[in-house]
Order: C-alpha cells, then sequence, then structure tokens
C-alpha cells in the first residue's frame, strides 16, 4: 500500500515534525526511510553525547513524540499513519544508546531496529494491536529499539 501524505505534512510543523521532518512522506516504505533520515541526526549530531545527556536526549524525544504522533494522528483521524515515523527516529536512537562508534555499528543497529520494527516480536505485536493514542504509537517502537538494542550491545560484548 502506498503512503499518501497530507498537504499538511509541508504546512504544520507538528505534522512535519510527527512525520519525520517530511520522510515519512516517502511513497513506499516509509518506516524506512524514516529510520534513514534518523541516521545522519545521530552521526551529526547524537553519537558525541555523554551517556547522560543522551539518556535527557531519549526521554526528552519519546515524550515530544508521544505529543507529536498522537496530536497528528488525532488531526488526520488515522491511528499510526504509516507516513508518522517520529517513532523511528527514537527507536534508531535507542537502538544506538552505547553502541560503539563506527558503519559498522550504524548498520547493524538500522538493520536490527528495522528487523524488530517489521516482524513485530511479542510484546511488540500486543503493544501495537492494544495501545492507542500516541504513546502507542511510540511505544511499540521504543520496545523494538530496546529489543535491537540488547542485541546490538550483545554483539559487541560477545562477537565483534
Amino acid at each position: 500500500m502506498a503512503n499518501s501524505a497530507p498537504a499538511s505534512v509541508w504546512r504544520n510543523p507538528i505534522h512535519f515534525l510527527a512525520f519525520g521532518l517530511g520522510s515519512g512522506a516517502a511513497p513506499k516504505a516509509p518506516g524506512t526511510f524514516g529510520t534513514l533520515a534518523a541516521v545522519p541526526i545521530f552521526i551529526w549530531l547524537l553519537q558525541g553525547l555523554s551517556t547522560t545527556e543522551y539518556l535527557v536526549m531519549l526521554v526528552a524525544t519519546s515524550l515530544v513524540g508521544i505529543y507529536l504522533c498522537g496530536k497528528t494522528s488525532k488531526d488526520m483521524g488515522v491511528h499510526d499513519h504509516s507516513g508518522i515515523v517520529w517513532d523511528e527516529f527514537v527507536g534508531y536512537w535507542i537502538t544506538m544508546f552505547l553502541a560503539p562508534a563506527g558503519w559498522v555499528y550504524i548498520v547493524l543497529g538500522f538493520v536490527l531496529f528495522r528487523l524488530f520494527d517489521i516482524l513485530k516480536p511479542w510484546p511488540i505485536s500486543w503493544v501495537d494491536k492494544h495501545v492507542h493514542g500516541g504513546f502507542g504509537i511510540m511505544f511499540d517502537d521504543i520496545l523494538a529499539g530496546l529489543m535491537s538494542f540488547v542485541v546490538l550491545q550483545a554483539l559487541v560484548h560477545f562477537v565483534f
């Protein structure tokens, strides 16, 4: 199914942010494009943060995301429109918490997060179906990010 982004994405700053700076307007695979758009932000702005600063950023972007995603979803009259990808931004950034520097980890984090976000193993699938509003939109991707984080950290410590 092709993504149909409303014109408000380009006019309304809340919708623009919820649509991942416009990346969620991609006609196909908006979640993947949203995650791709989160990568340069991670590299340029987040990778150098201290552990405390990074945790504060994750909490802040998650809370802001609950508002952005909930408001945009309500305005559009569609729960979790496929173009709403702020949750993918935060999920990827959670995946990358404490990740070593380097392209291997950036790509591996991207692949792991997309796998968990697409496959939605339990409890992600349960949250996706039963928790609604801005919190529900964010929480399934927060869980996917946490699961990806655990796998990435296990690979870093036991494989690489």
